[in-house]
């Protein structure tokens, strides 16, 4: 599989009590199998550097470098809920796949746009995607 990467701005709303709201510039580079997440601060700050493959899961932020035994376990400490970042791949290729419990509106891809969202488990959340061009 072609490496690809991506850029831009995303927010993710979690629906708990309180809501909860996390906005980050990101870049995205490979694919579901290894890649890397950047998080930026909107002052251009690296919040977090998410790197996963086959054999490992990390975290790095604040200057510590934790492991994870998951990607989804590594999206939930960075973002504060589990975030499909393998369909996000594909998502963002134009391809309608399925993550559990999230559904995705590629609808606007072509303007820069994505949106998913996740009914399920409770509490519902949606993630925004504003793509560079």
């Amino acid at each position: 599989m072609e490496p690809q990467l991506w850029r831009g701005r995303l927010a993710l709303r979690v629906e708990s009590e309180p809501p909860q709201s996390f906005f980050a510039g990101f870049e995205l580079s490979g694919h579901a199998g290894q890649g890397e997440l950047r998080l930026f601060s909107p002052l251009g700050t690296t919040l977090a550097d998410l790197r996963w493959s086959p054999q490992s899961a990390t975290l790095t932020n604040n200057g510590e470098t934790r492991q994870f035994e998951s990607l989804d376990a590594l999206a939930t400490q960075a973002t504060g809920t589990a975030i499909p970042i393998a369909a996000l791949f594909q998502w963002l290729a134009g391809v309608q796949t399925g993550a559990d419990g999230w559904s995705a509106d590629l609808s606007q891809l072509d303007d820069g746009r994505l949106t998913a969202r996740r009914t399920q488990p409770e509490p519902s959340a949606e993630l925004r995607l504003i793509l560079e061009r």
